[in-house]
């Protein structure tokens, strides 16, 4: 018998995928708040799922595409979120670190996330990235 060992959430807020961040990358429910669609787009970024990340894009800032295949390829080591807030009913922020590293050398991304929820679904509108060192 194939024993298959569960994946945990590279979200860090659910134990395992499957239970947390999966069922929103499948659109099988959507993110009741801004800082859970953040941290499913992360999840997203760390699987390549281009295809979520566009979807959950704000219409008027989303790009024509990711280039997620480009060389080098970050390896995603853990999300922390440092805060988050409502402005209003359909406006809110989530303050986040990412860390990766791309060949050998780590990196942090620090970002000021702006969302907007519009007929009941949260979209990533856009952010202020601080000076991290990155590429």
């Amino acid at each position: 018998m194939t024993r298959i060992t569960p994946t945990p959430c590279p979200c860090g807020k659910g134990p395992l995928l499957g239970d947390c961040c999966a069922p929103l990358l499948a659109g099988q429910r959507t993110a009741s708040d801004a800082e859970t669609l953040m941290r499913s787009r992360y999840t997203a970024y760390v699987l390549g799922n281009e295809a979520y990340l566009l979807a959950t894009w704000h219409p008027d800032t989303r790009p024509e595409g990711l280039d997620l295949d480009r060389e080098p390829h970050p390896r995603w080591l853990g999300l922390a979120v440092k805060g988050s807030g409502q402005v209003d009913v359909d406006h809110a922020w989530v303050e986040f670190v990412a860390r990766y590293k791309i060949a050998g050398r780590a990196y942090r991304m620090q970002e000021r996330s702006r969302f907007e929820r519009r007929e009941g679904t949260w979209y990533y509108l856009d952010g202020e990235v601080a000076d991290s060192g990155h590429p």
